[in-house]
């Protein structure tokens, strides 16, 4: 197999803008460059992001900053024990004037969606998002209504442990691309953070740097993206192997494949290759797959990561080998 390296036809490379956001964002958030680079991607390929850390490191601020870098309507959902599925898709309301009922639609109907502490609410809460992050619709009094292009949903949640806190269920997890922690900044970097924050936010002067339609184009760009079928067999072969293995109650999903490999086209897209390697596909597994993992009790007591167990899956998966091609990367 072998590659001519085709570039990407834009005007701008996918990696300049890339960067170009990642900047801004990195004006927010000190350190975080990893988090930050990992949040656009989902955004590349229309994936959804879940943020997973101890209050106060900046999870609801990452979101933030990344809605002000780029044009389209943002909604924050503040997720309560008391909130209800209508207070997030919308409610109908009977208006006496017409003598009709009025839909008025809730949060998420927006472009960027914050769904902050998503583990506060309830479960049947937690439901009502699960046909939006799928589908890309909602069902309000048997009607059903198309979300905004593009629609993206980045939760933020406290660790399990934590008081007041509802587990995920596995099918909401599978709906989420990327699971990321930022975890505490390096000492510099929060002194850095204290003097960046003394006298105003830097978030207050953050602008768009790409419209919502700019995004839109860029996932359907990432869809191009050429993935050999020897790709494709080296994440079946992997995602097979986790449904197998004793270790694990739940292996990875079909859908999960499939995510995976838009992950892996948008890490292709974002260094501004059009077809995809290994490297790609690697690079991204654990933060696409160790969250719908889920280890048998036997080995949650021996204290088994789902993280370390995911890499030595993928260190024992033979690598397709590509000829090296007018400067394509050999695997």
């Amino acid at each position: 197999m072998s590659y001519s390296n085709p570039i990407l036809p834009r005007q701008e490379r996918p990696v300049e803008i890339v960067e170009q956001m990642i900047a801004r964002v990195e004006s927010v958030m000190i350190g975080k460059r990893d988090a930050i680079m990992k949040t656009f991607l989902a955004m590349m390929c229309g994936g959804h992001v879940l943020i997973e850390d101890v209050p106060g490191v900046g999870k609801t601020m990452l979101v933030r900053a990344v809605a002000q870098s780029i044009g389209g309507s943002f909604q924050r959902i503040q997720f309560t024990p008391d909130v209800l599925p209508s207070d997030i898709t919308g409610v109908s309301v009977y208006n006496p004037a017409t003598l009709q009922f009025e839909y008025r639609p809730g949060p998420l109907l927006a472009n960027l969606v914050l769904a902050d502490e998503i583990n506060r609410t309830s479960p049947r809460t937690q439901s009502a998002l699960l046909e939006a992050m799928e589908e890309r619709r909602v069902t309000v009094d048997g009607v059903t209504r198309r979300l905004p292009e593009p629609f993206v949903l980045m939760a933020t949640q406290n660790p399990q442990d934590f008081e007041g806190t509802y587990r995920l269920p596995e099918a909401q997890l599978d709906r989420f691309l990327l699971r990321i922690k930022l975890g505490f900044p390096e000492p510099m970097e929060e002194v850095e953070l204290l003097n960046r924050m003394q006298q105003l936010h830097p978030i207050d002067d953050l602008r768009p740097l790409v419209m919502a339609e700019d995004i839109v184009r860029m996932q359907r760009e990432v869809r191009a993206v050429h993935v050999d079928e020897a790709i494709k067999h080296y994440i079946v072969l992997i995602a097979q192997s986790t449904r197998a293995h004793a270790d694990l109650a739940l292996g990875v999903s079909p859908r999960a494949s499939l995510m995976w490999m838009r992950a892996a086209q948008a890490h292709a897209y974002m260094h501004g290759r059009a077809y995809v390697v290994p490297d790609d596909v690697k690079l991204v597994a654990v933060d696409v797959l160790a969250h719908r993992l889920a280890p048998v009790p036997q080995a949650r007591m021996m204290g088994v990561q789902c993280e370390e167990l995911l890499k030595q899956l993928i260190s024992q998966a033979p690598v397709p080998m590509f000829k090296s091609d007018s400067g394509a990367r050999r695997a």
